[in-house]
């Protein structure tokens, strides 16, 4: 390994690629763990969250996923204090041991068929395990890489560890691809969504034997010898202004834009293509993770574009390009990925005319409240035939109605009805907007012979593009702004906040968006005004620290 001297992260050879590969190993497993549930969220809500409503029980869903975001920063302190103490080796050691005996868990909790309520409840607490060892996982893997790398190469060298995360979800996507095309797909969403959550222990052996072979960082060998370590990371990095304005400034300028457009690429893509679109889940996956394919190189290309030109350009132009353009691409994902949808959207648009006041928010977290108002029996059968509508107010007291066209189908007031009643006519009128929507020519889900696979993955390919603009450069520009003694604690607050709050949040947000609004491509409105924000914060505030010493 390399000696602990002040020259030792210039001197690159083998050992060095080692250690890049030793990092990212152990960095794509972790991805791979958080991203099935990520990937596989319409299964799990089938079989955690049974227990209410359709709507509410995907939202419920992506909720647990977001789960584990929300407590990444608090991940962030506790690892990155103990990394800045404790060393950089030893912390993600512990991070990834706790990430893979949670995901294994996963894989053996019953279903809330069999144990009701405790089984959400288990699920949640799996996902905070693990959003706090990712916590700590990313700024040990990306300090570690760059405090071995040369100024010159650092972008380069860290864009490895960023490629992890993309290829985490490929390996993540082509496990559940494989297990469900050798199941099939009703043995899979009764049982067979297990088995990738289980051969996660495989991965944790192997990864925890790679990481095991590596040495600590020579920048943090060489501050415990010199005696400069920090005695108190949290007070330096939080507890002074000069730092907490570079935290701020790290994730008001950084890391909150890159976090909505590397989400909305890997993440809200898959999200709008199988529950907004209805294309099938195997194909949708297959879709994206050819994209990821095809796109991850670029991580490479844009970490050492960063090294020539610097991180704010590459970064802060990815944020403006996708703010600029998400729009249009998704409006394409639609022609391409389900014509027919977008035709019958074009030529037969569907309006539901209601008093506001008969329109409820169908977010039920106990899963007790019956939504039956006319307003709510309309907004919720288009929610759940994937139909995007718009709203228009009508006199109050009115009964609502779906406009399809010119076609008109009256709803029905379910919330005077008793229960078995309502049961009945909800069916029957059901039944009736359904045949309505396949007069106008709105399908039931995309058909896959209609699929233009080729576009959708050249327009998903362009959305991962993006991401690897924004993420190929930030290890790199984040490990640059801070001293090395503070390091580990100071770049993983602002990157999980970042990716945990504003990107983890974002799925869960946009669907509630859409939810609300009857609008598919509503919630594109949050990473475009994040990203935005981003770009103008860090082009006029955030300073270029390409090539930065950081051995001090």
């Amino acid at each position: 390994m390399v000696a602990a001297t002040a020259d030792a992260p210039a001197r690159v050879g083998g050992k060095t690629w080692l250690v890049i590969g030793g990092a990212s190993a152990g960095t794509v497993f972790e991805w791979y763990d958080f991203y099935l549930y990520g990937s596989l969220a319409g299964v799990i809500s089938e079989q955690f969250f049974s227990g209410v409503n359709a709507t509410t029980g995907y939202i419920f869903a992506l909720l647990a996923f977001a789960a584990g975001f929300a407590v990444r920063p608090f991940g962030a302190l506790v690892f990155g204090r103990l990394g800045d103490l404790w060393g950089r080796k030893n912390t993600f050691l512990v991070t990834m041991v706790l990430m893979g005996l949670s995901t294994f868990v996963v894989g053996l909790l019953p279903s809330y068929a069999r144990i009701g309520v405790i089984a959400p409840v288990a699920l949640v607490l799996m996902r905070l395990i693990q959003g706090l060892a990712l916590g700590g996982e990313y700024g040990g893997a990306a300090t570690y890489v760059a405090e071995h790398a040369p100024a010159g190469k650092r972008g380069l060298y860290t864009s490895w560890i960023q490629i992890t995360a993309t290829f985490g979800l490929f390996l993540s996507l082509v496990v559940i691809l494989v297990v469900r095309g050798r199941i099939g797909e009703d043995a899979f969403k009764a049982w067979g969504w297990r088995i990738p959550f289980l051969v996660s222990a495989v991965l944790l052996a192997v990864s925890l034997w790679i990481r095991l072979r590596l040495n600590e960082s020579p920048v943090f060998q060489k501050m415990v010898a010199e005696g400069k370590a920090s005695k108190a990371p949290l007070t330096e990095s939080f507890g002074r202004w000069p730092n907490l304005k570079l935290v701020i400034l790290a994730l008001a300028g950084l890391t909150a834009g890159q976090a909505v457009v590397w989400y909305t690429g890997q993440f809200y893509s898959l999200f709008f293509l199988e529950k907004m679109l209805k294309v099938d889940g195997a194909l949708t996956n297959t879709l994206v993770a050819v994209a990821l394919l095809l796109g991850t190189p670029f991580f490479v290309v844009f970490g050492w574009l960063s090294d020539k030109i610097g991180r704010k350009p590459v970064i802060l132009a990815g944020c403006l390009v996708a703010a600029l353009t998400y729009f249009p691409i998704f409006k394409a994902i639609t022609v391409a990925a389900n014509p027919d949808l977008a035709a019958a959207t074009s030529h037969a648009p569907v309006t539901v005319v209601a008093d506001p006041a008969d329109c409820a928010f169908q977010f039920d977290p106990v899963g007790k409240q019956v939504f039956a108002s006319s307003c709510d029996l309309a907004k919720s059968a288009l929610a759940n035939a994937g139909v995007s509508y718009a709203n228009q107010a009508a006199p109050a007291g009115a009964i609502a109605v779906v406009k399809i066209g010119q076609a008109q189908v009256a709803s029905f007031r379910g919330d005077v009805l008793p229960a078995a009643a309502l049961k009945t006519q909800k069916a029957a009128w059901t039944k009736t907007l359904g045949a309505a929507l396949k007069t106008a020519g709105y399908p039931a889900k995309a058909d896959p012979a209609k699929v233009n696979k080729p576009l959708v993955v050249g327009l998903l390919w362009l959305l991962v593009l993006y991401v690897t603009m924004v993420y190929g450069p930030v290890a790199a520009a984040l490990v640059e702004m801070f001293p090395a003694r503070i390091r580990y604690t100071s770049m993983s607050l602002p990157y999980h906040i970042g990716n945990g709050w504003f990107g983890g949040f974002l799925p869960t947000t946009a669907f509630a968006m859409v939810a609300a609004t009857g609008n598919i491509y509503y919630g594109l409105w949050y990473p475009v005004v994040v990203a935005s924000f981003t770009a103008v914060v860090g082009f006029f505030l955030v300073k270029e620290m390409r090539g930065a010493p950081i051995e001090a």
